[in-house]
């Protein structure tokens, strides 16, 4: 088995999505531990133009499988498709981005491969031929250490913002086309329609700055409020369980235990207590602040810095102060 590492992108709307060069940055310091080098898989339809893009940042090969039965994502038509480009490419490692794609792709591909699979991790390293990870249990309650044995292939899936995004190096890597036969048959579910957010704005896991409220903001409306904040500094917009329950966001915003994780900079949590559902989603930010007028709440043991305050009030003064900061007034 060779030592390289297998990062497989992300392609949506023909687009190379952001965690797909954190990955490859992610590769990039293990493969200085390993000895290999670091090679891309790019799956789907129409994706010559993202596996051109892939072959520009700091990689040595791109592997690329084309189906129109790829078009858009399926279990069983990519991992058949990621099946070939692990026979092909013998990697020792394969990264994928702790995203919804990413976490059911890889677990399909290593249940076949019989493969060592960490997932949802936060640290990974590579340590004595052995592949070592950290990742939070019990509802983020306690990390993990994890590692595989040494003989094997091995996966990991990262949780996004973990590594910084590579960036293009002028490169132009060799490109390898991976033939394959993707059957329609195989593939037991189809995607009919996909509705596309109108809002504007990257979905909360990929945003490295994310504003989120709680139920306290007691309607959709005033979710105006946090609309504002958020256009003043770049941020996506997230929501609690309980405002989402309480119909004033949809619950493709929803962070938390039954919704999304999320790892940004910047996590500002207004009017949400910090139950545990929440503070599973959130708590790996690397900048935490909590504004909420009710000083015990739990929201302020996880903060790095806390407003005891009215977001009524703490809010518009914020948005306004940053508009000022930014030049944006």
């Amino acid at each position: 088995m060779a030592n390289d590492i297998l990062v497989f992108a992300e392609v949506r709307d023909g687009t190379f999505k952001r965690i797909s060069a954190e990955m490859i940055s992610a590769a990039k310091e293990l493969a200085k531990k390993t000895g290999g080098g670091v090679a891309v898989a790019v799956v789907g339809n129409g994706v010559d133009a993202v596996a051109g893009e892939a072959a520009s940042y700091p990689v040595d090969k791109v592997y690329t499988v084309k189906s129109p039965n790829l078009d858009t994502y399926s279990t069983q038509g990519y991992a058949q498709a990621l099946l070939a480009v692990i026979a092909e490419a013998d990697p020792a490692i394969v990264l994928f981005g702790a995203t919804a794609m990413g976490k059911d792709l890889s677990s399909r591909t290593a249940a076949a491969t019989g493969a060592a699979l960490m997932t949802d991790c936060t640290e990974i390293d590579f340590d004595d031929g052995t592949l070592k990870a950290t990742r939070p249990v019990y509802s983020g309650k306690v990390y993990a250490h994890v590692e595989a044995s040494k003989e094997g292939l091995k996966m990991a899936s990262i949780r996004p913002n973990i590594f910084p995004a590579a960036e293009k190096s002028g490169n132009s890597a060799a490109s390898t086309d991976v033939s394959v036969n993707i059957d329609a048959a195989s593939i037991k579910a189809k995607v009919l329609e996909v509705v596309a957010s109108t809002t504007g704005r990257k979905d909360v896991t990929e945003a490295e700055i994310v504003v989120s409220g709680g139920r306290s903001l007691k309607s959709e409306e005033n979710f105006k409020i946090l609309e504002d904040l958020a256009d003043a500094i770049g941020a996506s917009v997230g929501a609690s369980r309980a405002a989402v329950d309480a119909g004033y966001q949809p619950h493709s915003r929803q962070v938390g235990q039954t919704g999304k994780v999320v790892n940004p900079k910047l996590y500002i949590a207004v009017g949400i207590s910090g139950a545990i559902q929440h503070l599973v989603g959130m708590r790996t930010s690397k900048v935490i602040v909590a504004i909420n007028k009710d000083a015990s709440a739990p929201i302020f043991q996880y903060a790095d810095y806390g407003i005891d305050g009215d977001l009524f009030e703490v809010v518009p003064i914020l948005t306004e102060e940053f508009k000022k900061l930014l030049g944006t007034a």
